[in-house]
């Protein structure tokens, strides 16, 4: 805006704060939305893959803990600290890649490396003594199996559901290196009357 000065008969130009093109701004702005989204999507992917995810149970070989289409919470991060231990139920990919229908199972570790498995008249044995197993509902029914000795760095896991022929497992796909437990399911999270942790009761020692 120019005015004439009354005293000195100047051209006097005021000059105002002028707001930028909005065309300089957009490149950065965009680059702003870049780094944000670029940020975010770093975020969940570390998340996702070292820290925890959620997996759906498909199937029935881990009834009666767990029932067909219940969402899980995965925990990642603990096994980074820390190894699988017994009675954890676990995610883990098909040793035999064989399976077809999936490429990930959900089953519970029963024996540990070097230990010695055994099922006898509808029993599991570690180390030729009798695990008591409250989270099953019924004896083992697909008959003897072993005696087999873990190996080291592996794991002998097996499904809840002890019913005949119910449960893809270690009786048929062998011990599970450490590598292929991928997590553990630490609670159900759907459905809402489900939503719990898993662990409230456990194998005596």
């Amino acid at each position: 805006m120019s005015q004439w000065s009354a005293n000195d008969s100047e051209l006097t130009v005021q000059v105002g704060n002028e707001e930028e093109p909005a065309e300089e701004k957009k490149p950065s702005e965009l680059w702003e939305w870049t780094k944000s989204i670029g940020t975010a999507l770093v975020i969940v992917l570390i998340i996702h893959f070292f820290i925890f995810n959620l997996s759906t149970v498909k199937g029935q070989s881990m009834e009666p803990t767990l029932v067909d289409g219940e969402w899980l919470f995965i925990n990642k991060i603990g096994y980074i600290i820390g190894g699988p231990d017994r009675g954890d139920i676990v995610i883990l990919k098909d040793p035999n890649n064989n399976l077809g229908f999936r490429e990930f199972l959900v089953k519970r570790i029963v024996g540990l490396p070097g230990e010695t498995v055994e099922v006898s008249n509808g029993k599991l044995y570690i180390n030729s003594q009798e695990r008591n197993e409250p989270f099953t509902n019924v004896a083992i029914q697909d008959g003897n199996y072993g005696p087999v000795v873990i190996p080291d760095g592996e794991f002998f896991v097996m499904g809840d559901n002890r019913h005949l022929m119910a449960s893809t497992d270690s009786r048929r796909f062998g011990t599970v290196p450490e590598k292929l437990i991928k997590g553990k399911a630490q609670f159900v999270m759907w459905p809402v009357n489900k939503i719990g942790g898993l662990y409230g009761t456990l194998p005596e020692e």
